[in-house]
């Protein structure tokens, strides 16, 4: 025996042969704000650090630790994620890892600045270990390795932060990226310390130096002082300009010749002959075997079995003084600095 049909359900809204219409919009209150999205940048030249002798003093100032790397902006975009280098070249296939982790972070839009390092044993950056993972100057290798220390939020979610103070920057750096986060993408923590006892902490620990912010600056591209870099170590990039010859040493190279800038004009700074390693060497020679010049572009004094080059490879350098002559002293190589990096050659005053 069927169930006979059941009554008619109450139509949603009343008559069911009345049209369905909305409440009607009250209008806007002139007196409300209106929080429009700023347009997306899509490049920032970025902030730099001005190199000083001793850590500077006051409650505005804030430290971190110095990180040896590729400096890098990780633009999260609604069409997907791009990673800029400091020259603007487009790295985002040679940092996977860093990539992925962005899109994961939950942020409709974001720009992050930070430093694409590889960490060793004991966590300090190794700058030759990042060169050997991306392939050395002009490899095409993915460097897998890296991870990002994020210590900047120049956008986020439809708002541009340039001119806002860093302390509020942070504040949001912070919500999006927690401390202590094990991942592809790390906080650069800022450290609650004087500035003198954190340098000696670093120097102890092996690390390359720390970095002081001043609290209340917006963001402004170039090296204009409101962040500032002190060193354990110097550490600075050099013109290759040629190097001398030699049997018994990797690459053939016994000695590299360097160069400064000051003013228009290339300073012959002294050599290096330190720091290479098998694969370091042949990479090396292999770049300047393609720039070989007949006469030297700086007078290097009288040289025997030397190999000239055209000025175009930075090399970092490390080393702990300066001559009275004006020559490096206990200089070590590091490693070529990258085109798309545009590293700044040391300048002379």
């Amino acid at each position: 025996m069927t169930k006979p049909p059941g009554k008619p359900s109450q139509p949603l809204l009343g008559d069911v042969d009345t049209p369905l219409r909305s409440k009607p919009r009250r209008r806007r209150d002139p007196a409300q704000p209106q929080f429009s999205l700023d347009p997306m940048p899509a490049r920032i030249d970025p902030c730099l650090a001005l190199l000083k002798p001793r850590p500077p003093k006051g409650p505005q100032w804030a430290f971190e630790v110095k990180w040896d790397g590729y400096r890098l902006a990780v633009h999260i975009e609604p069409s997907g994620v791009r990673i800029l280098t400091r020259g603007g070249h487009d790295w985002t296939h040679r940092f996977p890892a860093i990539a992925a982790e962005a899109a994961q972070l939950g942020a409709a839009t974001a720009i992050l600045d930070g430093e694409a390092v590889v960490l060793d044993d004991q966590g300090r950056s190794d700058f030759g270990k990042l060169q050997q993972s991306l392939g050395g100057r002009g490899g095409n290798l993915n460097s897998g390795a890296s991870v990002l220390m994020a210590f900047d939020l120049l956008y986020f979610d439809g708002h541009d932060l340039a001119k806002t103070e860093l302390s509020t920057r942070r504040h949001l750096l912070e919500s999006l990226i927690a401390p202590g986060r094990e991942s592809a993408i790390r906080l650069s923590e800022d450290v609650d310390a004087d500035g003198e006892q954190l340098l000696r902490v670093a120097c102890e620990h092996g690390l390359e130096g720390i970095i002081a912010k001043d609290r209340n600056s917006p963001y402004r591209s170039g090296r204009l002082g409101d962040w500032v870099k002190i060193k354990c170590i110097q550490s600075d990039g050099f013109l290759i300009i040629g190097y001398e010859k030699s049997t018994a040493s990797f690459g053939g190279i016994g000695r590299l010749l360097l160069a400064a800038r000051k003013g228009g004009e290339l300073i012959y700074v002294g050599g290096v002959g330190t720091g290479f390693n098998e694969r370091s060497a042949a990479d090396l020679r292999k770049q300047m075997d393609k720039l070989t010049i007949g006469k030297p572009a700086v007078d290097t004094g009288r040289k025997r079995n030397a190999v000239f080059v055209e000025p175009m490879l930075v090399a970092e350098i490390e080393y702990r003084a300066w001559t009275h002559d004006g020559k490096l002293r206990h200089a070590s190589y590091k490693g070529l600095r990258d085109k798309a990096d545009e590293a700044s050659v040391y300048e002379l005053e």
